[in-house]
């Protein structure tokens, strides 16, 4: 773990839709290979919450009840990317969401990341986990928290001891509006419409990774650090 946690691993991009487990994957992965991972949502609740110009810009968009534009997001990301804990490698999660994202991370990569970074100058390794619409559609609608404790079930995959109970607390375990089947299936539309074209973009470059989301965590996991080890750049510190 050491060992792989000290060597240049390159750009890492993670797809997949809402429930595919890319969150967990991402997070195994800055684990293992001592590498940030870089979600947009997180960028940008960063970005209103340090009031920087960027975050600024970004909360009169959302307080008109617009979506963030791509220019805004692509330069968060370039902030972030700049940063020094980037310089190994990085994981994207979340990003890019459409082919105009990706375009504009491929020339980033090129014009300025490479000149800078110590992984050399391959491009991305794309991940695709991928699992299928009705047992995404169990994932997202089993899941239940416990309003006291935060502690979040699933009452197909990780059931509490007792029905709609949480097992620390004892309190009703609710359902999240977001959580709700008209609002997932509209979230699971969203993404075919607007982020598969993102995989069929780096499927025409030879870039894309096929794993199967509907592994247990773990064998996803295996899986995921194998496409790595094949596919990325992985060399020593300072190589």
């Amino acid at each position: 773990m050491q060992q792989a946690a000290s060597r240049n691993i390159g750009p890492i991009v993670l797809l997949g839709s809402p429930g595919a487990g890319k969150g967990t994957q991402a997070k195994r992965i800055a684990v293992r290979y001592g590498i940030p991972q870089i979600s947009t949502g997180d960028l940008l609740r960063d970005n209103v919450q340090r009031s920087t110009e960027l975050g600024a810009l970004a909360k009169d968009v959302m307080a008109r009840g617009e979506l963030v534009s791509d220019n805004l997001v692509c330069d968060m990301v370039r902030d972030r990317l700049r940063q020094p804990d980037c310089v190994r490698g990085f994981i994207l999660d979340g990003f890019p969401r459409t082919p105009a994202q990706a375009g504009w991370l491929d020339a980033f990569l090129d014009r300025e990341f490479f000149e800078n970074s110590r992984a050399g100058d391959n491009p991305p390794i794309v991940i695709l986990i991928d699992v299928d619409y009705n047992q995404l559609l169990s994932r997202l609608t089993g899941r239940r928290t416990c309003p006291t404790c935060g502690r979040i079930y699933n009452v197909h995959l990780q059931p509490p001891r007792v029905a709609e109970t949480c097992d620390l607390d004892g309190s009703r375990l609710v359902t999240r509006e977001d959580d709700s089947d008209a609002v997932i299936r509209e979230r699971l539309t969203a993404y075919e419409q607007q982020t598969r074209p993102v995989a069929e973009y780096y499927r025409r470059t030879g870039r894309l990774v096929w794993v199967d989301g509907s592994m247990p965590v773990d064998q996803v996991t295996e899986h995921v650090f194998q496409e790595i080890e094949r596919h990325g750049v992985i060399t020593a510190d300072g190589g």
